[in-house]
Formats: structure tokens, C-alpha cells, sequence
């Protein structure tokens, strides 16, 4: 329905506006699926092989926090993502590029939660190297599948009452 396109336009102008001074390659809103996709470039938030977000990223994700605290109907999926080179052996914790981005995602979601985000709405989850957005043939590529995506979800039972639906 309309009203619930237009939701999701309004929830993607109030993150973008939000995140306006991080654009540019670094960070991507985008609208797709009736969610908002919000793309971090691992540049933004992490140093290579690192699960602790930089300062510059800490920024970014704090302004979209506020942003998500007002927005109460809207659940918040972080996704990591890294490329196919392997990671060091002998990186603690870590086995292979599916721990990295799970870890990364798990970091990203405390971080929000930590400003302000209520940690119940909050799932985070690792994709490895399995959903690239470009093929791992050059460095430049490479850089763009290592990201992190934040999804935004209108919550269903809200998107229910909207549609004149009930559940209950």
C-alpha cells in the first residue's frame, strides 16, 4: 500500500539527512524490497582484519542510533560482509571471513544498542564472503563487497494493522 511506501521513503530521507555528512563511497542509503538498505564501507568503520569499530564509524552509527530511537516500528538487521581472501591464520577467534563479519555485525548491533537502540529489535548476522555485491577480481571490488549493511524493516504486525488485517 501506499502508506506503507511512503513510510519507508520517509524512514530512508530521516536516515539519510542523518548520515549526510558520511556520504559518498563510504556510505549508501538506498530503498529496495520496501526496506532501507543503509551500505558502510569497511574504510568507515573497521581497519582491515579488526571486529572494533574506528571513531569516524562510532559517529555514523551513533547519528543513525538517534535517528532508530524515534523510529519504534522498525526492526534493524546488521549484516556483515567481507571479501574472499582468507583471513590470517591465527587471527583469535576467528576461523575464516564468516566469523569476521559475524563478529563485526555483533559489534555494530552492541554499538547501537549501547546508544540507544533497544537491543530486542537489533539482529545481527555474519555473510562471509557469500553475497557479494561485485566479483572479488580487483581491489576496488574487493573494497566494495567488505561492507556492512544495515537494514531497516518496518515491523510486521505494524505493516498487519496497516493493511486492516488482525491477527490477534
Amino acid at each position: 500500500p501506499a502508506t506503507t511506501d511512503q513510510a519507508v521513503a520517509d524512514l530512508k530521507a530521516r536516515v539519510s539527512k542523518a548520515l549526510l555528512s558520511f556520504s559518498g563511497s563510504d556510505l549508501r542509503v538506498k530503498l529496495k524490497d520496501g526496506k532501507v538498505y543503509v551500505s558502510l564501507s569497511e574504510q568507515l568503520l573497521f581497519k582491515s582484519g579488526s571486529t572494533k569499530v574506528d571513531p569516524k564509524g562510532e559517529e555514523a552509527l551513533k547519528k543513525l542510533a538517534t535517528v532508530l530511537q524515534e523510529q519504534k516500528d522498525v526492526n534493524v538487521v546488521v549484516e556483515g560482509h567481507t571479501d574472499n581472501v582468507p583471513i590470517l591464520r591465527g587471527t583469535a577467534g576467528l576461523t575464516d571471513n564468516w566469523d569476521l563479519s559475524a563478529l563485526r555485525a555483533t559489534e555494530i548491533a552492541r554499538l547501537l544498542a549501547s546508544s540507544g537502540v533497544p537491543p530486542a529489535r537489533v539482529t545481527a548476522s555474519g555473510r562471509g564472503q557469500y553475497v557479494p555485491v561485485a566479483p572479488n577480481d580487483s581491489p576496488q571490488n574487493k573494497a566494495l563487497n567488505r561492507r556492512t549493511e544495515i537494514i531497516l524493516t518496518p515491523k510486521l504486525d505494524e505493516l498487519f494493522q496497516l493493511l486492516g488485517g488482525n491477527s490477534a
